[in-house]
């Protein structure tokens, strides 16, 4: 209607304007008086104008009248549900808006729909059922009815706000710990204890207060808080600035107190909030501590901080524990089946030996696979050097050999890894009753298994030094000969770089206890010398050297050469020993079909954090991951990405 009107006045308006020409023409052309009909002209045009207002006015009330075509009772039945309507042609005009717009001073009769609301083209293309859109200082839900050229405006603002006030007020329960506080105040005078929790425990207390949280003490250095979505999402854009400012605190008073938190959200059930904060606060605390877990009911956890390396917490009465806990399992088994991870190394197959003596100590049947799911070039080579020596005092089986000695009473140990992806034996995994764990690398948030023992400390260096410490608490006589301690002793020296990092007095004690049954360092030494041809490829990958911003370096080997992961972990340890160089990234084929990464940091850099956005795992300062068909250089692309987004949330 609105664009016959508007063609309606271009037609008289040009009429209007061919009879002032005439009129011009015969006063001009013959001499003739017109002031009779310019006069007639003048009240004719002015009739015809006030008749198209009025009746372009009387359009568009009629268009605005809900009243007119449903009734009052269906006009107060939209104004009270505050929904309104609009139709519009073929062209996308609005041709009819309903009183609710009019009210607000809303008039687009005759405009572009699209050029108004450009959300509103998916739901006319049918992309989508509703779509919300702002329309001054309120938002309004968009329905469109099915084959009709009419859409259904409901303002939602107060739900909105509504909806954003409950989310807000939803409550969220936290945990938090001191890592090392009872350690570090246990033998302190009583001024050293004062200054540390002056300086530490004091201002966590201050921070959860000056936050607005509920805090109460549940130990000395254990607090619960509760608080709602809206404090949460304040601490979380702070990036929990506590850790930094605990983790400085503890540095000016020598002290090796970090903070580790947990907080659950997303449930109205307390009880499940409660489980849900606990297991958090594990998985912080079994990580490594100095960092922070979340999680929403339903979605996946959460890390924040772990910049620092994992400090050393077992006891000496942890491990008595775990000993005695650990012979007291074998004894009760049938048998006894040892899995190491996929691509075992020396420190994967050394600890698994250790246990494979640690068994035998008792005279339980016991195996190690080790004949299924890959071996580090340079361990295959020692295998086969040391032959005759290891075959007669354990047994190396496959997976499937493994299988066929699997019974009820059957105890699967798994070291050097704690998740069955990772694992050379997962079938053995997925049918075994009883299993224990025995891991060094920052604990994954899923198992995905029941283990009955589980003993993952991350402040270890190598699983070498933690199975060897079980040894002098068991009852049973375990003894070594050299080749076996100096398997053990290559694991350590690889997972702490020759001993220049992850290295604390226990490494070192552990280390020594290795070399008093038997083990050579120098032979150690000659095991991981590279061959000629190693030497020549490691030097191909160093040419694809590009140094970054922060002190990081990335090689992406792109000539799809095919690599092995033990030469990328090494040629990542040799880039490390480059001065200003802080973390280093080898990219590279390690199959046809298969992309990895490993990454290496002084302990500045948390490669472990990194590797995990991209869906890998590790330690703070060694972590890696391995992609199906997926190119070097895509690879290389989203680990800048993702470089630069942990980057900038530092």
């Amino acid at each position: 209607m609105s664009e016959k009107i508007g063609k309606l006045k271009t037609l008289l308006l040009i009429l209007i304007v061919v009879e002032l020409l005439g009129l011009v023409s015969l006063h001009f052309l013959f001499d003739l008086d017109i002031k009779l009909a310019a006069l007639y002209f003048i009240i004719n045009t002015l009739t015809v104008y006030f008749l198209v207002q009025y009746f372009q006015e009387d359009s568009q009330n009629r268009m605005f009248g809900v009243s007119r075509i449903l009734g009052s009772e269906a006009k107060d039945a939209f104004q009270f549900g505050q929904i309104g309507i609009l139709t519009y042609d073929e062209n996308y005009t609005i041709t009819w808006m309903s009183e609710l717009f009019a009210e607000r001073g809303i008039n687009r009769i005759s405009k572009k729909l699209t050029m108004w609301l450009p959300e509103v083209n998916d739901l006319i293309q049918g992309d989508v059922e509703n779509v919300q859109v702002q329309i001054d200082d309120r938002t309004y839900e968009i329905a469109r009815k099915e084959d009709a050229r009419i859409l259904f405006f409901q303002d939602v603002t107060e739900q909105q706000q509504l909806e954003k006030a409950y989310q807000e007020e939803q409550v969220v329960v936290g945990l938090i710990h001191l890592d090392n506080y009872e350690e570090s105040t246990q033998y302190e005078e009583e001024q050293e204890i004062a200054m540390i929790n002056n300086n530490i425990r004091q201002p966590v207390v201050e921070w959860a207060k000056n936050h607005g949280m509920l805090l109460r003490r549940l130990k000395s250095d254990r607090f619960l808080v509760v608080l709602n979505e809206r404090i949460f999402k304040q601490i979380v854009d702070e990036r929990f600035s506590i850790l930094a400012q605990t983790r400085k605190a503890s540095q000016q008073l020598d002290v090796a107190i970090t903070l580790s938190m947990g907080f659950a959200r997303g449930s109205s059930d307390v009880a499940q909030l409660d489980e849900m904060v606990n297991q958090l606060l594990e998985l912080a605390q079994s990580r490594g501590g100095d960092q922070v877990a979340i999680r929403r009911q339903g979605e996946d956890v959460k890390y924040f901080g772990g910049s620092s390396e994992a400090q050393e917490k077992r006891s000496r009465v942890r491990v008595r524990i775990m000993a005695h806990t650990l012979r007291d399992l074998i004894k009760k088994s049938t048998n006894v089946i040892l899995l190491g991870h996929k691509e075992a190394d020396f420190d994967c197959l050394g600890s698994l030996m250790c246990l494979s003596r640690i068994v035998q100590a008792y005279d339980k049947p016991c195996c190690i696979i080790s004949k299924s799911g890959g071996m580090e070039e340079k361990l295959s080579g020692a295998m086969n050097l040391y032959k005759k020596e290891l075959e007669p005092r354990h047994k190396f089986v496959t997976e499937n050999e493994a299988l066929n000695q699997l019974r009820d009473g059957t105890l699967v140990i798994m070291a050097d890894h704690h998740h069955p992806s990772q694992s050379n034996g997962a079938q053995v995994l997925e049918k075994a009753r009883k299993i224990a764990i025995f891991d060094h690398h920052r604990r994954r948030t899923d198992l995905d298994i029941n283990p009955i023992l589980v003993y993952i400390e991350p402040s270890a260096s190598s699983a070498c030094e933690l199975i060897s410490e079980f040894v002098p608490y068991q009852t049973g006589k375990v003894d070594f000969i050299s080749e076996e301690a100096t398997i053990m002793l290559t694991g350590m020296m690889i997972d702490t770089n020759r001993f220049k990092v992850r290295t604390g007095t226990r490494t070192f004690e552990a280390a020594a206890m290795i070399r008093r049954w038997g083990a050579d360092p120098q032979e150690a030494d000659n095991l991981l010398k590279d061959e000629y041809s190693e030497f020549e490829t490691k030097t191909k990958v160093l040419k694809f050297c590009e140094k970054r911003d922060n002190g990081i370096v990335i090689s992406a080997v792109t000539d799809n050469e095919i690599l092995s992961r033990a030469m990328l972990s090494q040629v990542a340890d040799t880039i490390l020993m480059i001065k200003g160089v802080e973390a280093a990234f080898v990219i590279a084929k390690i199959s046809d079909s298969q992309t990895a990464i490993s990454a290496r940091s002084r302990g500045h850099v948390n490669v472990q954090v990194i590797m995990e956005r991209m869906h890998g795992g590790g330690h703070l300062s060694a972590a890696a991951l391995q992609r199906e068909n997926t190119s070097v250089e895509d690879l290389r692309t989203e680990l800048i990405a993702t470089l630069d987004e942990v980057m900038k949330e530092e």
